[in-house]
């Protein structure tokens, strides 16, 4: 009985200390209900304070494509600062110079275009119909290419192996190359300018590719991993400068109008070919 009596004694106990515990959390919700009562409710934004908010924006900007940003980074001044933050939104984009028109922009204008090419995150580069001169230029004008873009295609040029000689000894981070009907390129500028840094190499249309240029990529360009080549003096001899080493990297092969090769140009790559992901011959 005496521990039946004391057992309900510290449960009286117990209960009234959590019955005082009640009243107090009650009271202190009871003050908090007057104090958020006395408290105005915020006001919900405008529209147009709701259109320049960064939340709404991030959400807002999701449903388009990275083309169609491109318009919207000129509704104001706040979208563009909120597009430009961040490389994500310019995914996939390439930076398209066509160098005729760009020789009467003024200098002003080109550098706030290539400063926004670094707040973007923009790495590829494709200069349409430039000279040795525009590329002088664009060295000048963007020093920060030099560790900042990644690819750079040179299209419908007429640059001179000194002119390619000079954009791939100043960009220091490219991995891909694309020339394009460059048709003042030779096989000796390819020999004494490729870098092994080149890990995409395309060759279109330029009519002094031949052999001996597929013989500098393959002995200058030892990470090669993909390769487009489009010559139509390229034979099967050109194939033959491919050694095994290649085979622990060079996992693409495009080879388009290579009119004069023949099935035996395949047999002249040799073991190869095993290793290759993709072969075309187009």
């Amino acid at each position: 009985m005496a521990k039946f009596l004391g057992l309900v004694r510290r449960r009286t106990s117990c209960g009234h200390h959590t019955t005082r515990q009640s009243e107090n959390v009650f009271s202190i919700s009871a003050r908090r209900v007057e104090r958020a009562s006395a408290e105005p409710s915020p006001r919900p934004l405008l529209w147009n304070q709701f259109i320049l908010e960064e939340r709404f924006l991030d959400k807002f900007f999701l449903y388009f494509n990275a083309s169609d940003r491109r318009t919207l980074a000129q509704v104001c001044t706040r979208w563009r600062d909120v597009l430009y933050s961040s490389p994500r939104w310019w995914t996939g984009l390439v930076a398209v110079l066509d160098c005729r028109e760009l020789r009467s922009a003024t200098g002003c204008c080109m550098q706030r275009f290539y400063n926004s090419l670094i707040r973007r995150g923009i790495r590829g580069v494709v200069l349409v119909s430039a000279s040795d001169d525009d590329i002088n230029e664009f060295i000048r004008q963007f020093p920060l290419s030099a560790h900042h873009v990644h690819a750079i295609s040179l299209k419908g040029c007429t640059i001179t192996d000194r002119g390619l000689e000079a954009i791939l000894d100043h960009l220091q981070v490219l991995f891909e190359l694309e020339l394009t009907g460059c048709n003042e390129i030779t096989e000796a500028g390819l020999w004494a300018c490729l870098t092994p840094r080149i890990v995409s190499l395309t060759l279109t249309d330029c009519i002094n590719i031949a052999d001996e240029a597929v013989g500098a990529v393959a002995q200058l360009l030892p990470s090669l991993y993909e390769f487009s080549l489009q010559a139509y003096h390229v034979t099967d001899a050109a194939l033959g400068y491919f050694s095994p080493k290649q085979s622990a990297s060079l996992s693409v092969l495009r080879l388009h109008s290579c009119w004069e090769l023949t099935n035996h140009g395949v047999v002249n790559i040799g073991m190869l070919a095993y290793y290759l992901l993709k072969i075309f011959n187009i």
